[in-house]
C-alpha cells in the first residue's frame, strides 16, 4: 500500500492517538487487535506499524512491539487529499497519450503511472479497469496491463454509434428554451474557437481539449449516464489515433474548428435540420480521419 494513501495516513494518526494512552517500555496489543481498533485491515496495520518503527516510536522485533517513546505533534501525517481527481487522471492520460505518441501494445505498468498521475494504485486499476469495458486496454497474463490497437472494424463501428448520438444531441440543443445555461455555453466555446484561430499555427495541440469540451456540452444536454461515459472513448480513440499523421494535424484542426463553428451557428438558429446536417458533416470528417490515419499506420 502506498504510504501516501488517505486510508493509510488516517490509521497513522489514529495509532499515534491509542500510543498517547501508553508509557515507554509498555507493549502494543496484537495486530488482529489493532486491525480491530483502527478498523483497518491487517495489511495496513503492518505498514503503520513499519512506518511506527522506522520513525523510532516503536521496536519491531516479531510479534514483540514495545513503545520506546511518547508520541508527538510532529510525528502526525497530513491528511489532506493530495491525488489529482479521477476527471484530471482522464485528462493527463489523454495527453500523455498524445504528446508521446504512445504506440498499441506498449505496456501500461501500474506502478509506474501511479507515480507519473499522482495518484494511488487502487484508483489507476480502476480507472484502466473502466477502459477495458470498452476493449481500449487488457490485462497483461503476467500483470499490468497494455494499450490496445484499434481495427478498422472497431473504428467503423464507434463512429457510426457516436453519430446516432451526436446528430440526436445537436437536435435536442435547438429544443431547449432561451434561459437554458447551454447557449451561455455555446457563447463561451464560438469565441474559444476564434481565439485558438488567432493562434492555430503555434497551438493547435490544443484543439483536442477544445474539441472535448465542444462535444462535451452538446452531448451533456441530453441526460444518459451511458453517453458520459462514451465521450471518454471517443477522447481516447478520436484524439488519439487521428492525430498520429502530425504533419496535417494543424491543417485539420483548423478545418475542425470551421465546423465547429458551423455547428453552433445552425444550433443558435434553432433550425433542427441544419443543425442535424452540420454535425453529420463533421462527423463523417472525423471518420474517414480516422480510417486515413488507420491506413497510413498500416493498421486498417
Amino acid at each position: 500500500m502506498a504510504r501516501t494513501d488517505s486510508r493509510f495516513r488516517a490509521a497513522y494518526n489514529q495509532a499515534l492517538d491509542h500510543l498517547g494512552g501508553l508509557t515507554p517500555g509498555d507493549a502494543l496489543p496484537s495486530e488482529m487487535k489493532l486491525a480491530e481498533t483502527l478498523k483497518v485491515s491487517r495489511t495496513v496495520v503492518r505498514s503503520v506499524l513499519k512506518r511506527l518503527a522506522e520513525s523510532g516510536i516503536i521496536g519491531l522485533d516479531g510479534r514483540h512491539k514495545p513503545l520506546l517513546r511518547a508520541t508527538r505533534k510532529k510525528d502526525r501525517l497530513a491528511e489532506r487529499e493530495e491525488y489529482i481527481s479521477l476527471r484530471e487522471l482522464e485528462r493527463r492520460f489523454l495527453e500523455w497519450v498524445l504528446r508521446f505518441d504512445v504506440p498499441a501494445g506498449t505496456p501500461l505498468n501500474v506502478a509506474r503511472l501511479a507515480k507519473r498521475f499522482s495518484v494511488p494504485p487502487h484508483l489507476l486499476q480502476e480507472f484502466l479497469a473502466g477502459l477495458g469495458q470498452f476493449g481500449l486496454v487488457e490485462r497483461r497474463s503476467r500483470g499490468g496491463w497494455r494499450l490496445l490497437g484499434f481495427t478498422a472494424d472497431y473504428a467503423v463501428e464507434l463512429s457510426d454509434f457516436r453519430l446516432l448520438l451526436e446528430v440526436n444531441a445537436a437536435r435536442c440543443v435547438t429544443q431547449l428554451p432561451d434561459g437554458d445555461p447551454v447557449w451561455a455555453e455555446l457563447d463561451r466555446l464560438d469565441r474559444a474557437h476564434l481565439d485558438l484561430l488567432d493562434r492555430i499555427d503555434s497551438d493547435f495541440h490544443a484543439f483536442s481539449r477544445l474539441d472535448e469540451d465542444f462535444h462535451a456540452v452538446v452531448n451533456g444536454v441530453v441526460r444518459n449516464r451511458f453517453i458520459t461515459d462514451f465521450q471518454k472513448v471517443i477522447s481516447l480513440i478520436f484524439h488519439y489515433h487521428y492525430q498520429w499523421d502530425k504533419q496535417l494535424e494543424r491543417d485539420r484542426n483548423k478545418a475542425a474548428i470551421g465546423e465547429h463553428r458551423r455547428i453552433i451557428a445552425a444550433m443558435r438558429s434553432r433550425d433542427p435540420i441544419a443543425a442535424q446536417a452540420a454535425m453529420q458533416a463533421h462527423l463523417a470528417t472525423s471518420k474517414e480521419t480516422l480510417i486515413a490515419s488507420l491506413r497510413v499506420n498500416q493498421l486498417a
